[in-house]
């Protein structure tokens, strides 16, 4: 099955799309050009397959790690395939994808975003935040507390100035502070004390999300 898809994925390969990928700022290299729409079909055309999902990553190519994210069961996907999948991550479309289509769903979710959260490298940190963004959307069975606890991690990410890094702790402080009535509070009392920060990445994280978060369209859909 795996070759058919490789080739599938190469047929319909478009060098003017990775072109516009290098435009904005994501990683070329293995890329062939497809768009995640039909991604997304030939997933979908698929199934779950997790030990497809694992020949699709190690191929390297860009677009077949992303069907990985789409093909793998969240239920079988392991602490050790986690933390290798995300080392080798070198896009932050791939990076969001993973979290998005995969990380946020597994057991493993809060756990890993922790984890990560204080990871050293530029995408890994980035995926901590990407799925405490994703699982703040889509885990309507949290409780306030588990995203509280979040909090204090993305103040103390704040001073990352690496651009991949403070856009991910910005989703991530929107997302949870636009949950509920209560962590809007907590989430806007955590951007005035991020403002105070000495960085400018922090300003900027702390300015932007305030902004929203105060936006009167938003205060009334969680007044809602």
């Amino acid at each position: 099955m795996i070759d058919g898809i490789i080739e599938c994925l190469r047929a319909q390969a478009n060098p003017a799309n990775v072109t516009g990928m290098a435009r904005y700022g994501i990683s070329t290299k293995g890329a062939l050009g497809v768009p995640v729409p039909a991604l997304r079909k030939l997933a979908k055309e698929t199934g779950r397959d997790h030990a497809l999902a694992e020949q699709l990553w190690n191929t390297g190519i860009h677009e077949a790690r992303i069907m990985a994210t789409l093909v793998d069961d969240p239920a079988l996907v392991t602490s050790r395939q986690m933390d290798r999948w995300v080392r080798d991550i070198d896009s932050w479309d791939v990076c969001d994808q993973a979290c998005q289509n995969l990380f946020r769903y597994s057991p493993l979710a809060y756990g890993k975003a922790r984890q990560w959260a204080r990871a050293k490298r530029e995408y890994v940190r980035r995926a901590g935040f990407s799925i405490m963004a994703g699982l703040a959307v889509k885990d309507k069975h949290a409780s306030d507390e588990q995203f509280a606890a979040l909090l204090p991690l993305i103040a103390e990410a704040a001073g990352d100035d690496r651009n991949m890094v403070k856009k991910a702790v910005n989703w991530a402080l929107r997302q949870i502070g636009k949950r509920d009535r209560r962590l809007h509070k907590l989430a806007i009392a955590a951007a005035e004390e991020i403002h105070r920060q000495a960085s400018r990445s922090a300003r900027w994280i702390a300015a932007d999300a305030l902004r929203e978060l105060r936006n009167p369209a938003t205060v009334a859909r969680i007044r809602k």
